[in-house]
């Protein structure tokens, strides 16, 4: 039986794993991405790691035929390279990905596409979509991705820029009458109000304190402290910042829910899936998100199934290896 490495290459760390031909992940490991290092770097790190797991399959007497990757970036799919990348990983963007790989490697068989749509094909195949003929992934953590999966195969658009959605206008991204600023440039983006940092953003701005929440992390912690103490516990930090905690979980959500409402009504798919760090975050944050996702809807739509990501960690390495095993 012939298996895969995928790998997962993302901006602070790359994960990579000996994938069965059913989507089993046998063997994997996880190294820090040489974020700073340059691109030679990077594929010589990953070609490093992909060539340990070939050796430890090889003693477990498994084969190895080829190798799918979801980056981080802007993927050309059909030549494999890096067209464009944030600042996330300096001088990722030109980076002959699948020649780099292949020629460290002497794999006949390298090929890759953008982490988000690796992560939506892992779980339309095996995942919260599986066996649907049609499903949209929303991821909501660092930044808001989104890819659009038919009949197996992820839509990357002409450019390779699909499921950058993330950056279309919301209504919800503006304060005192301004637009916020996006990372990618531009103004007034979905990504501006309802990415993780956004949050965050968002909490001081309605005039939480850093001190009683220093990130994103600690925003959840503040508001879910709230609930705690209405059941007879004790409210962590002021009744200030508590309560910017819960303003900004709700801003936040009903910018998601809307966005995908919205996404929704014009692709229509099957099944939507919504993961991400904010996803994992709890009823909190999940269910005006939901609600919002559902006022927006058409009336067609209304019984959409939006479901939660179910292949975590792994979704992103089992779909760069579908690539392959296609």
């Amino acid at each position: 039986m012939n298996h895969v490495i995928g790998v997962d290459l993302g901006g602070t760390k790359t994960a990579a794993g000996v994938v069965t031909p059913s989507g089993d992940v046998l063997m994997s490991e996880t190294i820090p991405t040489l974020n700073r290092a340059g691109g030679e770097a990077i594929l010589d790190a990953t070609a490093a790691l992909i060539g340990g797991l070939v050796e430890r399959a090889a003693d477990a007497g498994m084969s190895v035929s080829g190798v799918g990757i979801g980056s981080a970036g802007v993927i050309d799919a059909v030549v494999g390279s890096v067209v464009s990348a944030t600042d996330a990983i300096l001088d990722w963007a030109g980076t002959e990905l699948v020649a780099g790989l292949s020629s460290r490697l002497g794999f006949g068989t390298v090929r890759a596409v953008n982490d988000v749509h690796a992560h939506a094909l892992g779980e339309a195949w095996l995942g919260a979509a599986a066996g649907s003929s049609s499903s949209l992934m929303v991821a909501f953590g660092t930044g808001v991705g989104g890819s659009l999966v038919l009949a197996g195969t992820p839509v990357l658009g002409h450019r390779f820029v699909g499921g950058h959605v993330g950056h279309f206008a919301s209504p919800y991204a503006s304060f005192g009458g301004s637009p916020l600023s996006c990372v990618c440039g531009g103004s007034g983006h979905v990504e501006a109000v309802a990415s993780g940092p956004a949050l965050h953003e968002a909490f001081l701005r309605f005039g939480g304190s850093a001190v009683d929440a220093a990130d994103t992390r600690g925003v959840f912690a503040l508001a879910t402290s709230v609930s705690d103490a209405h059941d007879g516990g004790a409210a962590a930090g002021s009744a200030d910042s508590r309560t910017a905690a819960l303003h900004a979980i709700e801003l936040g959500a009903a910018a998601a829910g809307q966005a995908v409402g919205g996404l929704i009504n014009i692709l229509d798919p099957e099944t939507v899936v919504i993961s991400g760090g904010l996803a994992d975050a709890g009823e909190i944050w999940w269910k005006p998100m939901e609600a919002a996702l559902r006022r927006e809807l058409l009336a067609p739509l209304v019984a959409i199934p939006v479901l939660r990501a179910t292949l975590g960690n792994t979704a992103a390495i089992v779909g760069a290896a579908k690539l392959v095993l296609k």
